[in-house]
């Protein structure tokens, strides 16, 4: 189980704000073509994807997706009904246990096919509060009012943090290019605004991992694995304190979090990004998003992928030297995982 595993490959699509009338396969098939071309790779030992059927509204949308593959001969294929983060882990795991040495890990999401307000009410517990109909919007309003009350923050803490993330957006080719918050703003759910919230899009993402001499042949420099760590709170919001992760601590402390120089956060909401500072230990001098992270675009069940292949390409382009990658899952950071990389490969 000793296994030193890299992220060697990060692909991903210019994400849309807007139904651009593609399917899901004709979405990754570019993505996997141009991870395939970087790699030189034609089939990899392990294919692991992460999407949600809801979204595309049919049961098994991933089994169609595996046609931007090409899944003949038959290929070792396996699939989380989360975002791809979840399924990179999965990878990692089999890598680890000496099965293979390269794995294939991608995401892909087409929210504009839906309302995701009414979609990620499904994640939530069915007998008590998905039948109140609570939207993932108002719930993080409620998160966000319990950490500013016991924090002592103000909401121009938000919206400092929702105006570096679409200016660092605006610098990311992928992103949505999104204008500075107006100066009155009004609430979409007090106190969050407009602008607190990700922007919902249509994209998808891909990874490839690989092992030992395979990542050193792949890559000229990896970006190692030096710690990953998932950890999840209870699922009723109302049994935790909703103004801290104790999970995002957890994971961090065991994935190796300390040091980091640089980190992407999935933050969907802004508050989150405070949230997750404090529970990561990430202080001033660590830069977090700075490809502006979901609050420039949100390409669901890709995002907390496409925050590790951030991540790992700061290590890769060597403006970092250990960098973090963060996933959420759930309603108000329910569930956290955390992907500690480092360009070298012994942590």
């Amino acid at each position: 189980m000793s296994t030193q595993i890299a992220v060697v490959a990060f692909v991903q699509t210019r994400h849309s704000g807007v139904d651009e009338g593609l399917t899901e396969v004709e979405l990754l098939a570019p993505v996997i073509g141009e991870i395939k071309e970087r790699t030189g790779l034609k089939r990899f030992g392990f294919t692991c994807s992460g999407s949600c059927d809801y979204l595309a509204g049919a049961p098994f949308s991933f089994v169609s997706a595996l046609d931007a593959l090409g899944a003949w001969p038959p290929i070792s294929e396996s699939h989380v009904e989360m975002d791809a983060a979840w399924a990179l882990y999965e990878a990692w795991v089999k890598l680890r246990l000496g099965e293979v040495d390269t794995a294939l890990v991608y995401g892909f999401g087409k929210p504009s096919q839906g309302v995701l307000r009414e979609i990620m009410t499904r994640q939530l517990d069915p007998y008590y509060l998905a039948p109140l109909g609570i939207d993932q919007v108002s719930l993080a309003a409620l998160q966000a009012r319990a950490h500013l009350e016991r924090a002592g923050a103000k909401e121009d803490d938000l919206r400092a943090v929702a105006s570096r993330a679409r200016a660092a957006g605006r610098g990311n080719p992928f992103a949505l290019h999104l204008p500075d918050p107006p100066p009155e703003e009004e609430y979409d759910v007090a106190p969050l605004r407009p602008s607190d919230v990700a922007p919902d899009a249509d994209g998808a993402a891909a990874i490839v991992l690989a092992s030992g001499d395979a990542a050193r042949d792949l890559c000229e420099r990896p970006a190692w694995i030096a710690g990953i760590d998932h950890r999840s709170e209870p699922h009723l919001p109302g049994v935790r304190d909703l103004s801290r992760s104790v999970s995002a601590r957890l994971a961090g402390e065991r994935a190796g979090a300390a040091g980091v120089q640089v980190a992407e956060l999935h933050t969907a909401f802004s508050h989150e990004e405070l949230i997750l500072r404090e529970a990561l230990g990430l202080g001033d001098g660590v830069e977090v998003n700075p490809s502006g992270g979901p609050l420039a675009a949100n390409p669901v069940m890709a995002t907390g992928l496409i925050r590790i292949g951030e991540a790992a390409a700061r290590v890769h382009d060597g403006t970092a030297t250990r960098a973090l990658g963060h996933a959420t899952s759930g309603p108000c950071l329910q569930q956290n995982l955390v992907c500690v990389l480092s360009g070298d490969d012994h942590g």
